[in-house]
């Protein structure tokens, strides 16, 4: 059978199967408003009716949710910069996502949530937003898409290109569809050259994949760090500090356990508590408070109480400047198998981390850090309790980490001018 007629099959028996299950994208965005009311607003973007707006000429970057929104930004700030005749149109999926390319960039960039993978809603994105090419953040293969970019003639590349095993083992069954609509992308710009031998294991042929670093060593510190954190420091009293970052709900127990067990050794122990999801900021600061804790919140008292032994931090964007007011960051997502979150960001303001042993969608930088003496990973909950008396206990060792992560931080930086070199040819001239 030709390759084109069985491209036509997959395609077709992928969009008929997508189709029969669209009533359960339904049923899905209800469950997660249930959660997260943000996902009742909006449905109409998720299958690309824009109603009266009238069709415009764009530089599309798609970024799931938060954490790839985070490794954007230098990119997104990079293309303002350059580009300033160029309307940007950013995507996501996540309201949390959506939320915080509202918060960095407002009316300055367009912003809509990517459609579902159905051909009709792909084939209806792009004829209205006509991008000049698709910058695609990390390791969305959705199909229809990127059929649908070759199809219009429009250029689409995989940016901070990252591949796991696992996720390697996850597009299994998708395989022959997955590695056909891969072939269609200008250039794979992979993170390491692990994730760039995966993503050829996938069905990228290798002169498509470019090893170009990641995106997130570019991260940029927020002004007036020091100021931030003095202010907090001021605010807790000269107290030890310990920050449990991006948290999910079953970590949350653990989390309680550790902060308890800390706080009989270092009786006046702050915990800053921000967990992952919007959903979770609620139920976390009650959970706190059932444990039988004085608790404050960043929305609602601004900054942590003399009394506090827990302050939630239920605001998004400050991750990174609260990471400064710690003297130790657990990073969450690591007790369980979500794979953990983005470690440099507290190693680039100078906070000794500990993590637990799920590591798969960071593996190459966890090494790094771990390497170079600026990572603690631990097996369990109790050996991250463990690792965070040893350091909250020990000021020396923490400053030998904290300063292994920043010049580890420096040194990988690069990613970014690589990155515009290589979509330079895809821009049109400037006007």
């Amino acid at each position: 059978m030709p390759t084109d007629s069985i491209e036509r099959l997959l395609r077709g028996l992928y969009s008929v199967a997508l189709y029969l299950l669209a009533p359960i994208t339904v049923y899905h965005l209800i469950w997660r408003g249930l959660r997260q009311p943000a996902y009742f607003l909006r449905w109409q973007e998720r299958y690309a009716f824009y109603g009266d707006a009238a069709p415009m000429r764009t530089l599309w970057v798609h970024a799931v949710s938060v954490g790839e929104v985070n490794a954007a930004v230098p990119l997104v700030n990079a293309l303002r910069r350059a580009r300033p005749d160029l309307r940007l149109l950013v995507t996501t999926i996540t309201p949390t996502g959506s939320e915080r390319v509202q918060a960095l960039w407002g009316d300055a960039v367009e912003h809509v949530y990517l459609p579902y993978d159905l051909p009709g809603a792909v084939g209806r994105f792009l004829a209205h937003y006509r991008p000049h090419a698709a910058l695609i953040m990390e390791t969305e293969l959705w199909p229809s898409l990127l059929f649908g970019c070759r199809d219009a003639g429009i250029p689409a590349v995989i940016l901070n290109a990252r591949l796991s095993e696992r996720s390697l083992r996850g597009y299994r069954v998708l395989a022959p569809l997955v590695a056909r609509a891969l072939r269609t992308v200008r250039t794979v710009a992979a993170q390491s050259r692990a994730d760039g031998e995966r993503f050829v294991r996938l069905g990228a042929s290798p002169e498509q994949v470019a090893v170009v670093g990641n995106l997130k060593f570019d991260v940029a510190v927020p002004e007036d760090l020091a100021g931030f954190a003095g202010l907090c420091r001021a605010r807790c009293g000269g107290r030890p500090v310990w920050i449990a970052a991006s948290t999910h709900e079953d970590e949350e127990p653990a989390v309680i356990a550790i902060h308890r067990q800390l706080r009989a050794r270092f009786p006046d122990l702050l915990l800053l508590w921000a967990p992952r999801h919007p959903e979770r900021f609620r139920p976390v600061a009650e959970f706190a408070r059932t444990a039988g804790w004085s608790v404050s919140t960043r929305s609602r008292q601004q900054w942590p109480q003399a009394d506090d032994a827990v302050f939630v931090i239920d605001t998004l964007g400050e991750l990174m400047s609260f990471y400064a007011c710690a003297d130790v960051a657990f990073v969450g997502g690591s007790l369980q198998a979500i794979g953990g979150h983005n470690l440099l960001e507290p190693a680039a303001t100078g906070t000794a981390i500990v993590t637990g042993p799920h590591l798969h969608n960071f593996v190459e930088i966890a090494q790094r850090l771990e390497d170079a003496g600026a990572l603690c990973v631990a097996p369990d909950a109790e050996h991250v309790e463990r690792a965070l008396a040893e350091l909250l206990g020990n000021p020396q060792r923490r400053q030998r980490m904290t300063e292994a992560g920043r010049a580890l931080v420096e040194t990988g930086r690069g990613a970014l001018a690589r990155t515009i070199e290589l979509l330079a040819p895809l821009l049109p001239p400037a006007t």
